[in-house]
């Protein structure tokens, strides 16, 4: 991983092979970074995507190994547990132009990996929701 700092943004290169969510997960932990905002494009592999099924309160997944082109990557970042938690939906594309889409689990760099963090001074963190079956956005009023 390569980056560099404007102010309080950041412009990070997570290389080949690498993993995505686990590579910027380290980054936020590494410089205390709890609220954000992140994007990305790039080209990726071994991507385990989920859709979550709000009835049964759990993700189908489903997982695509060869490399496919990351279109583009959105997420944020908030407290869960005390630590950093990205939480991330992309959108990619095969060679033929065909589109899936959803919730990322994991996947690792194919061929490059080009996103910007953005710092947020929030108190945003996650926060169990039962209703919902998940952590979900919760904000000190």
């Amino acid at each position: 991983m390569q980056y560099k700092q404007d102010g309080d943004t950041y412009i990070i290169y997570v290389e080949h092979d690498e993993e995505i969510m686990a590579t910027l997960t380290q980054f936020c932990k590494d410089r205390n970074i709890v609220n954000g905002q992140l994007s990305g494009i790039g080209a990726i592999k071994e991507i385990e995507l989920g859709a979550y099924d709000l009835a049964n309160k759990k993700y189908a997944i489903q997982t695509f190994e060869d490399i496919w082109e990351l279109t583009s990557y959105q997420g944020n970042i908030l407290l869960k547990d005390g630590d950093p938690f990205i939480h991330a939906h992309i959108t990619i594309a095969d060679h033929d132009l065909g589109v899936k889409g959803g919730h990322l689990f994991e996947a690792k760099v194919g061929a490059v990996g080009e996103f910007i963090l953005r710092k947020i001074d929030t108190d945003g963190k996650r926060e169990f929701d039962p209703n919902i079956g998940l952590f979900c956005m919760a904000f000190n009023n």
